[in-house]
């Protein structure tokens, strides 16, 4: 359907799924704000590799898996894209645990801005005066909380720079989304598996230490990564460009929602400049992207986010 540059019910229904469990995913993250963040993340690897090679090993995708496991300059391409995604991650974890939420969903409201902006810095794309009217404004909200704050809003800035650069390179990693995962999740099996290890030859492990829960949340760890993950790629190839980039805000507002009517998160004079701000930019942005999609020929869609 995307070469048709039309949008299916099936591809709307499979993106809005994806983008809803993704904003719901600050609640899971919190429950396992007690242990550390890297070991979060090792789970989250361990559990994915089984979920994603079932589902290549159902869809018959598994060809391509094979070529980029044999071609070195794929491999090394994969790895820094799975470091890129293990660093979001990491940082889109300590954001939830340490209480800064906010900060998540304003960095994944720069996203799609932040991309435009390196189009322009890395690949020369000429901006519209739209795009630049709405990288100003995103500039200036993070001004501001910067000068509220006294520092840079991090982990919003950390979750802006990994994301960008991870989409940016995924680009060029000539693999479907599906298999493109499945070979970042084992590239990162290793480091931890090993990591796993050492925690539990040092008694720093929390899952099977005597904490039934912890074990069920790290176990579901791989659940809540590779599944709205995977219900994504499968939706986004059956949408348009601008449908996406509509949808892709569901996400960050249903975590600012979560952040200040669920974990109680001061909502400061600061954030009601720089939020608006913000959410004025998006709009400028989403309509000159609606605009440039009914004039342009059909192009794919948008990476997948890395959450």
């Amino acid at each position: 359907m995307s070469a048709l540059n039309q949008d299916s019910p099936r591809g709307f229904a499979f993106a809005v799924t994806a983008y809803v469990l993704w904003g719901f995913l600050p609640i899971y993250m919190k429950a396992v704000a007690h242990i550390p963040p890297s070991e979060v993340i090792a789970h989250r690897v361990i559990w994915s590799f089984p979920i994603a090679a079932v589902v290549l090993w159902l869809t018959g995708r598994t060809g391509e898996l094979k070529t980029a496991l044999m071609t070195p300059r794929m491999l090394g391409m994969a790895m820094v894209t799975a470091t890129l995604v293990s660093l979001n991650w990491g940082i889109y974890v300590w954001s939830i645990a340490a209480g800064h939420a906010l900060d998540a969903a304003l960095g994944y409201y720069i996203n799609p801005l932040f991309s435009v902006f390196l189009g322009a810095v890395l690949l020369r794309e000429t901006l519209s005066r739209a795009q630049i009217a709405a990288i100003v404004l995103a500039a200036a909200a993070v001004a501001i909380l910067t000068w509220q704050a006294g520092q840079l809003p991090i982990a919003a800035i950390g979750l802006t720079l990994s994301w960008g650069a991870y989409a940016f390179l995924k680009k060029w990693l000539p693999i479907g989304p599906n298999q493109g995962f499945m070979l970042e999740v084992a590239l990162l099996l290793p480091f931890a598996l090993a990591y796993v290890a050492w925690l539990v030859a040092t008694g720093q492990n929390h899952m099977l230490a005597g904490n039934a829960s912890d074990t069920w949340l790290l176990l579901g760890c791989g659940a809540v990564t590779a599944i709205p993950l995977m219900i994504y790629a499968n939706g986004a190839k059956l949408l348009r460009l601008s449908t996406i980039g509509i949808l892709q805000y569901i996400a960050p507002t249903m975590i600012f929602l979560i952040a200040v009517a669920v974990f109680g998160e001061e909502f400061d004079q600061a954030r009601m400049i720089a939020f608006p701000l913000i959410w004025l930019s998006l709009i400028i942005y989403t309509a000159s992207l609606v605009r440039r999609s009914r004039k342009a020929p059909p192009r794919g869609p948008l990476t997948t986010p890395a959450r």
